[in-house]
C-alpha cells in the first residue's frame, strides 16, 4: 500500500484490518494484553491515563514507510508522547534524517534521539509526536498512526531524493 491510499483511506477498518496491538508495562516490559481493532478508536490520551503502560502497534501500511511497528509512551518527566520506531534506511544516510527531524519537528526541548543498530542494520528512532505538525493529544490512536505514517514517509521521500 503507497501512501497515497494511505491519505485517502476513510476506513480505518479496512487500513488497520491486519493490525497487532499489544499494551505492556513500561518498567518490567511485560506483556499486559493483546487488543482489538477497536482499541485504536480511544483517544491517544489513554496513555497519560495509564502511564506505566505502552502501546506497540504492528499494521502492514508501516512496510511503506520503513518500519514494521511503533511504541508509543509518554515520558515520565515531560508528558510527551513518544513514538519508538525501527526505521529501515542505512547507516549513511544519517545527516540527511537528522536534516529532516531538526527542520520538521517543531518545540522546545530534546526532540528526537536516534542511534544505528549494527545487529538490526536500521536505525533505532525515537521521536515526540507533540512536535510533529497536525499532532494533537485529542486524536484517536488511528489518526495518531496516520499522523506518524505521513510524517515517516515524508522523511524517507526526502532522505531518499
Amino acid at each position: 500500500m503507497d501512501m497515497n491510499q494511505i491519505r485517502n483511506e476513510k476506513d480505518s477498518t479496512q487500513l488497520f484490518q491486519n493490525v497487532y496491538i499489544e499494551r505492556c508495562d513500561k518498567e518490567t516490559e511485560n506483556f499486559i494484553s493483546e487488543e482489538v481493532i477497536s482499541f485504536l478508536e480511544q483517544p491517544i490520551s489513554y496513555l497519560k491515563k495509564n502511564n506505566k503502560e505502552y502501546v506497540y502497534i504492528e499494521v502492514d501500511s508501516l512496510e511503506a514507510v520503513r518500519t514494521d511497528g511503533i511504541t508509543m509512551e509518554v515520558d515520565d518527566v515531560f508528558g510527551t508522547f513518544n513514538m519508538m520506531i525501527g526505521l529501515k534506511l542505512v547507516k549513511k544516510k544519517e545527516a540527511q534524517i537528522k536534516q529532516y527531524l531538526d527542520a520538521n519537528l517543531k518545540g522546545e526541548g530534546l526532540k528526537y534521539a536516534m542511534l544505528f543498530n549494527q545487529q538490526d542494520g536500521l536505525w533505532d528512532l525515537n521521536f515526540m509526536l507533540d512536535f510533529v505538525e497536525g499532532f494533537n493529544e485529542n486524536m484517536k490512536f488511528s489518526e495518531a498512526i496516520l499522523t506518524v505514517q505521513q510524517f515517516l514517509s515524508q522523511l524517507v521521500e526526502a532522505v531518499n531524493n
